[in-house]
């Protein structure tokens, strides 16, 4: 039971913009001998997409502090990220997953209000996707040797 505390809090971590990665504790979860690939597929995705989540919160109200000098945002930054963000859409969130420009992505999501109703399924479809490739991956090089 604590592995599967452990994946959640990993998958949780490494969504957010702390630092981490996940992918090592699932996939080694995932060649163990007694590996339940669903219920850990379930649980890194769940804990991923509640890491975005909680972005996503950030960046909804993140933005009462624009005006702070310590804000690590300039105007121009935001200006530039939402050119971007309105350039490629709410589709841009299937690349939440993707290391480095995925947590911003979830963070910009709730600063520009993108509707609750669309980034859920959106990250979840993207962050499972790639769950089920990591496992998948770690299950066939198992098999290798």
């Amino acid at each position: 039971m604590w592995l599967y505390q452990g994946l959640f809090l990993s998958a949780l971590s490494s969504a957010t913009l702390l630092p981490g990665s996940s992918e090592v504790l699932l996939s080694g979860l995932a060649i163990s001998e007694n590996a339940n690939l669903l219920m850990l597929w379930l649980i890194a995705t769940l804990g991923n997409v509640v890491g975005s989540c909680i972005n996503y919160w950030l960046g909804c109200n993140v933005m009462h502090f624009k005006d702070r000098r310590w804000f690590p945002v300039s105007q121009r930054q935001l200006e530039k990220a939402q050119l971007q963000y309105t350039r490629f859409g709410s589709a841009s969130l299937l690349f939440a997953w993707v290391p480095i420009i995925g947590d911003p992505l979830t963070v910009f999501a709730g600063v520009f209000k993108m509707k609750k109703r669309l980034f859920v399924p959106l990250v979840s479809l993207g962050k499972g996707l790639r769950y089920a490739m990591v496992i998948a991956l770690a299950v066939e090089v198992e098999q290798l040797f």
